[in-house]
């Protein structure tokens, strides 16, 4: 999710840094031109594009392939990519909830032992604040949820199943040195919205360019997680611009979490 919005804030202060950075996106054209442009700001020239459709399990495996074979190290995966609209994927699965979790949590599992290999690497999974109003049920993971709000339920499930995921992979991967960290960037004026009805966005885009924050202020909290030393001891915990914060009630739900866990599993067939 580098080509746009807090992604390619990010890639575009990785490179800074000096990093060897892949936008992982769907748009080829999107994706190519975002790689191109952090290039020419840096003129670090190690910042390229890989396809990558987190609402294709297909797609996923084969881009953990394609990584795997070129790329030899990888310390730190940033999973950012996220959707609001509704709809269905070619995997059957909603569509928010699997590009907005379950296709991060393949690739994740997918890459993790070069996570290891590479130690010490870290996990970022970009999550929100909305995660307050999901409702996860594990016999149901990744059907839309029923009710009149289906779609704004959905996105909100997903960001729920974000947080309970950076939880359950710290655990699993105590020992490793592979750490995790759940992040909410902040309301950030991004694309994310776009599917917003049309009714909506007259009362959602003086708002956002009246109070919410820019892609690349949105991406610093993400970048301290990337990056920031000393952070190996929060592993699993939820971060805001102010740090490192208690998620609701349901973000400390460690039953649910290693239940969600168990279900991405079987979901996407691992």
């Amino acid at each position: 999710g580098g080509s746009s919005g807090i992604g390619a804030a990010t890639a575009l202060e990785l490179a800074r840094c000096g990093a060897r950075v892949i936008l992982a996106t769907r748009s080829a054209r999107r994706g190519e031109a975002a790689a191109s442009r952090i290039r020419r700001e840096t003129g670090n020239n190690e910042v390229h594009f890989m396809h990558l459709d987190l609402a294709s399990l297909r797609s996923v495996r084969a881009f953990a392939s394609t990584f795997l074979r070129q790329e030899p190290q990888l310390h730190i995966l940033i999973n950012n990519a996220g959707v609001s609209a509704g709809g269905t994927t070619e995997d059957g699965f909603s569509l928010p909830f699997q590009v907005n979790h379950l296709g991060h949590f393949l690739l994740t599992q997918l890459l993790l032992e070069r996570l290891r290999s590479c130690a010490p690497s870290r996990v970022v999974i970009v999550a929100s604040s909305a995660h307050c109003a999901g409702r996860l049920h594990p016999e149901s993971l990744g059907r839309p949820p029923p009710g009149l709000f289906s779609t704004f339920q959905d996105y909100c499930d997903s960001k729920l199943a974000n947080v309970l995921h950076a939880r359950e992979l710290a655990t699993r991967e105590q020992g490793t040195q592979v750490t995790c960290y759940a992040v909410h960037p902040g309301f950030v004026n991004t694309s994310l919205f776009r599917p917003a009805p049309l009714w909506l966005k007259p009362l959602l885009l003086p708002l956002a360019w009246l109070l919410f924050l820019d892609a690349s202020e949105g991406a610093q909290v993400v970048l301290d997680c990337a990056t920031q030393d000393g952070l190996e001891p929060l592993s699993g915990r939820y971060f805001t611009d102010c740090g490192p914060r208690l998620p609701w009630p349901a973000g400390r739900d460690d039953r649910l979490a290693r239940a969600l866990w168990e279900g991405s599993e079987r979901l996407v067939g691992l």
